[in-house]
């Protein structure tokens, strides 16, 4: 089969010819049919990951069908569509497993990172990682939902606007890309005001961020003209959270929802000052996959995609880096 491999540090991503071996224990092998493109991509690329294994193939927003099971494998059958997310396996043993924190587990691996992802025909995932997905509906506008969307939903929850007293109820969204275009649906269906800040100048992202019912949107260097109650950051910029945290009332979070990001700067205490906090998001359990994909269904959210072939991995990856994309960039395979 053919991959988009990772092979040397500095380097593109090179077309590879791959074997896989039979699925083993509770293994499945899925022959895939689209893979998102997100920015914990380019941190691989960039070396901004700790211990890359090279080569690996990167990706972990994973639509395909049950192509094989291994012997031990249950949950799903031959041609089910599954979905793979960005946890791949976590040891069940140390503190925050067993304190439902999955996702903080010092064993855990990482699809895509540190086990062979989904830029790929084929992919060997573990069945007790994986999401049910709908027969149905386009793969390409499925697969955004497994990182873009779910990383989006667990920082939403963070960001603690249930408890906002009083009405309404305001959220930053600071780099209004592949999760905040989603995140941005899901706040509107429950009644949150969102407010879309994007890079300075790019007036065709905030034109986008009102189409999906922003009720403001302007560069990351402005100010509304209200309090926020909360802010997420998707940018990888740490300068946002100062600006973030000028922007949320006394009481309000700021959650950065990145695996990575630049050095946060020194900031006056004032800023923080006014039980204001500031939180960080670290990958996702299986529960919030299983609850997030049902809201999802709930909604009907709708994901803004830019389709590229596997070849043109590297070209949706600079698109990404850019910031020329609408939307999420998903790698869309031929039906076999």
């Amino acid at each position: 089969m053919k991959a988009m491999r990772f092979v040397s540090s500095g380097a593109p991503l090179v077309l590879t010819e791959v074997s896989l071996p039979s699925p083993r224990g509770h293994e499945l092998l899925i022959r895939v049919q689209a893979c998102g493109v997100c920015r914990t991509d380019l941190h691989l690329l960039d070396g901004e990951l700790p211990a890359i294994p090279f080569p690996v193939t990167p990706g972990h927003e994973i639509v395909g069908t049950v192509a094989a099971l291994g012997p031990e494998a249950s949950e799903f059958r031959i041609g089910d569509r599954v979905g793979v997310p960005w946890l791949a396996f976590t040891c069940g043993e140390c503190l925050y497993c067993r304190s439902s924190r999955e996702n903080l587990c010092e064993r855990a691996r990482f699809t895509g990172y540190t086990r062979d992802g989904g830029y790929a025909e084929q992919v060997l995932a573990d069945e007790r990682y994986c999401l049910p997905l709908p027969a149905e509906g386009a793969a390409a506008e499925l697969a955004p939902l497994l990182c873009a969307g779910l990383i989006g939903y667990r920082a939403y929850r963070l960001a603690c606007l249930g408890e906002t007293v009083g009405e309404p109820r305001r959220l930053g969204l600071y780099g209004f890309g592949a999760a905040a275009h989603l995140l941005a649906q899901v706040a509107r269906a429950q009644g949150v005001q969102v407010f879309a800040f994007t890079r300075p100048g790019d007036t065709a992202g905030q034109r986008f961020a009102r189409e999906l019912g922003a009720v403001w949107a302007g560069g990351s260097d402005e100010r509304p003209g209200e309090w926020l109650d909360a802010a997420i950051l998707f940018a990888p910029v740490g300068a946002l959270v100062p600006a973030a945290l000028g922007c949320v009332r006394p009481g309000g979070r700021v959650v950065c929802a990145g695996i990575h990001m630049s050095d946060v700067p020194a900031f006056p205490y004032r800023l923080l000052w006014g039980e204001r906090s500031v939180s960080s998001v670290a990958n996702l359990t299986r529960a919030d996959g299983r609850e997030f994909l049902s809201l999802a269904a709930r909604l009907h959210l709708k994901a803004t995609v830019q389709r590229f072939a596997l070849g043109d991995a590297n070209l949706a990856l600079e698109r990404l880096r850019s910031g020329a994309l609408e939307g999420a960039a998903v790698l869309e395979l031929p039906e076999a």
